[in-house]
């Protein structure tokens, strides 16, 4: 096995070496990134909704308020003023969702599902917690959620601790079956938001390939100058002393002289093939007296 192939052998089990490092290295923080963006946006979204939230109680309800003696109107209440919005969000955003999930909610549509229920029984039995996410899979792929309890306000107890004290309007629109008992500070619901992760996971999959198509191109450029500059400063100039001493070795006393440039190692090794021919020229004339 010559130089050359031992030297690319070595370099190709350093570089695989580096590859699966750089490799592993980067796909993770690729996953990591794509995650933590999908959680910002999940955050900014949930944001948005407490700030409809907020605008509504604020600005919106006591504007209608006397109206609401007469009427029920849903669209003063913060709950329904931030999922009307989102579903407006989601007219051209399928892929993201939305819900103020109750355990017993007034109206039906913000009913739970099995699993928002289970973390709202989180948020109760853990009276600390103020987030929880998570990921799981979806016909669509896997998705990243962000949920943040919903506890009763005093304003909220008002119309919903018991059904003899609602508002008319609230009974005559929702009934007096769901929406009632709840307590000062309960937490009653979860604010869940959804976003995909399918989509994100995949593009930080091509940036990968991307990247690793990119160091494997860099290495093959690398490893063709490599050998070039090797053949050029060490090969060419070793075999040409190696065929020069070959000749000597066969009593060609005629040769060409051994190169005095290159490398400092290269002159010391041709120095000492010089040397030696001078010893054995100096022989050779003892031996023909």
């Amino acid at each position: 096995m010559n130089l050359l192939v031992r030297i690319n052998l070595a370099l190709i089990v350093v570089f695989v070496i580096a590859a699966l490092a750089v490799g592993w290295t980067c796909h993770a923080l690729l996953q990591a990134n794509a995650k933590r963006s999908a959680l910002n946006v999940a955050g900014l979204m949930v944001d948005s909704a407490l700030a409809v939230r907020a605008y509504t109680a604020e600005e919106i309800e006591p504007l209608l308020k006397q109206q609401m003696e007469k009427e029920f109107l849903p669209q003063t209440i913060p709950f329904y003023a931030a999922t009307q919005n989102f579903l407006k969000l989601q007219q051209n955003h399928p892929e993201f969702t939305y819900k103020e999930a109750a355990l017993n909610p007034t109206n039906l549509r913000d009913r739970a599902t099995d699993w928002e229920a289970d973390l709202i029984e989180q948020f109760r039995n853990d009276g600390g917690a103020h987030q929880l996410i998570g990921e799981r899979e979806i016909p669509g792929g896997r998705s990243l959620y962000v949920s943040r309890p919903i506890r009763a306000e005093q304003a909220c107890v008002a119309c919903h601790s018991v059904a003899s004290v609602a508002p008319p309007a609230l009974l005559a629109r929702y009934g007096s079956t769901n929406g009632f008992g709840w307590q000062p500070g309960e937490v009653i619901g979860a604010q869940v938001v959804s976003v995909p992760l399918t989509a994100a996971l995949a593009n930080a999959d091509r940036m990968f390939r991307d990247v690793m198509t990119t160091i494997l191109a860099i290495f093959a450029i690398a490893l063709l100058l490599v050998n070039a500059i090797l053949y050029l400063l060490v090969v060419r100039p070793v075999r040409r002393i190696a065929g020069i001493a070959d000749e000597l070795s066969l009593g060609n006393m005629a040769a060409e002289e051994f190169p005095a440039g290159g490398s400092p190692e290269l002159r010391a090794l041709s120095d000492s093939f010089n040397r030696m021919r001078t010893s054995l020229a100096k022989a050779m004339r003892l031996l023909g007296g």
